[in-house]
């Protein structure tokens, strides 16, 4: 018997919507908190879907004034006409993110290239939704940001001092296989949504994933006291970098990130940045045996997955894959344990709860 549980879309986001909405946030905020929840799910994300974005919202957020709802971005002055600087003031991520892409967008059709530096923002969750959604649309896309908290341990060192800080990259490549590529991860070696998630089902985590109070290596989520990056020492650039990206915008000390209270004059918001990318800004228009640019990309993915390496896979399949299931089976899936907590949300909002025994399996 299958373990998910298909939750049609309307009934998704109408709940996630309306937590939103109780929460103080306008209708328009809570529409896209409820997108990028769903889009998530619907991809197979299952760190960070609805339930890690309204506990992160409680823990975070609304609940103690690290978001604000309704508040206003505000567009600094900048001499560079394809660079953007915003004060988020504590917006809600997701919202802040999805027209940090429309803007980027509307610039690289300008200028080539555009970026856009958030200041005082509110963590955007899932940042692979959003270069995907610029790659669907035809353009290439990055995004980083400061994670809410400092969970992980710098390599060689005891105490978290850096946050999860995830890379995100898009690629206009589903003319060529099908699907936009995309890469997206933590730069520790899982995220703590993940820990959460494993919590949730009762399952271990990896070794070398995390360490206890003690600073002792652990497998047990409910011991998890901080995270380690991955890939050792060239992780631990790659979350860095995050950093530097975030001391450079106006991101304060890591460790009072997220934490309150605050010291006096300190920030304690995470940063964004994106960047998008025009294809036309990085043709060389040179390709050989007369292809045009996406014929070209395709003959050098198919070069790296042929010759034997036809199982391997490219960033983002299985992503595609999660969707294609998803689609097909008319709505988002979710386990029996994810749905007893969404069924708590709906008893605080008083709604009436998703019937297990009536919900299709998928």
């Amino acid at each position: 018997m299958s373990e998910f549980l298909v939750i049609p879309r309307h009934d998704h986001d109408s709940l996630v919507s309306n937590a939103y909405q109780a929460r103080g946030y306008t209708a328009e905020e809570a529409a896209e908190g409820a997108k990028l929840a769903a889009e998530a799910a619907r991809h197979g994300i299952r760190t960070h879907h609805a339930l890690k974005a309204l506990h992160l919202d409680h823990l975070f957020g609304s609940a103690t004034g690290g978001c604000v709802p309704g508040a206003e971005i505000e567009v600094l002055p900048s001499r560079f006409p394809a660079s953007e600087r915003w004060n988020a003031n504590k917006k809600l991520g997701q919202s802040v993110a999805y027209r940090a892409i429309d803007r980027a967008i509307e610039l690289a059709d300008q200028f080539g290239i555009a970026q856009i530096a958030v200041d005082n923002a509110f963590h955007y969750l899932w940042g692979g939704g959003y270069v995907m959604e610029a790659a669907e649309r035809g353009y290439y896309a990055y995004t980083n940001c400061t994670a809410a908290l400092a969970e992980v341990v710098p390599f060689g060192g005891r105490f978290p001092t850096l946050g999860t800080n995830p890379h995100s990259w898009g690629i206009p490549s589903t003319a060529a296989n099908g699907f936009p590529i995309v890469m997206d991860w933590a730069t520790s070696t899982v995220a703590m949504g993940r820990v959460q998630t494993l919590k949730r089902e009762g399952k271990s985590l990896p070794p070398g994933a995390a360490v206890d109070a003690n600073g002792q290596p652990t497998t047990d989520p409910d011991q998890v006291a901080a995270l380690l990056p991955f890939g050792g020492h060239k992780g631990y650039g790659m979350c860095l970098l995050n950093e530097i990206f975030g001391g450079l915008i106006g991101g304060s000390r890591p460790t009072i990130r997220g934490r309150q209270p605050t010291a006096p004059g300190e920030k304690n918001t995470p940063v964004f940045y994106f960047q998008v990318i025009h294809p036309d800004a990085i043709s060389g228009g040179n390709f050989a045996c007369g292809r045009n640019q996406i014929e070209n990309l395709k003959a050098v993915l198919d070069d790296i997955l042929g010759h034997g390496n036809q199982g391997a896979m490219l960033p983002g399949q299985i992503e595609a894959s999660a969707r294609k299931r998803s689609d097909e089976a008319g709505g988002l899936l979710f386990t029996e344990a994810e749905i007893a907590e969404f069924n708590a949300i709906n008893a605080e909002l008083g709604l009436p709860a998703w019937d297990v025994a009536k919900l299709v399996r998928a």
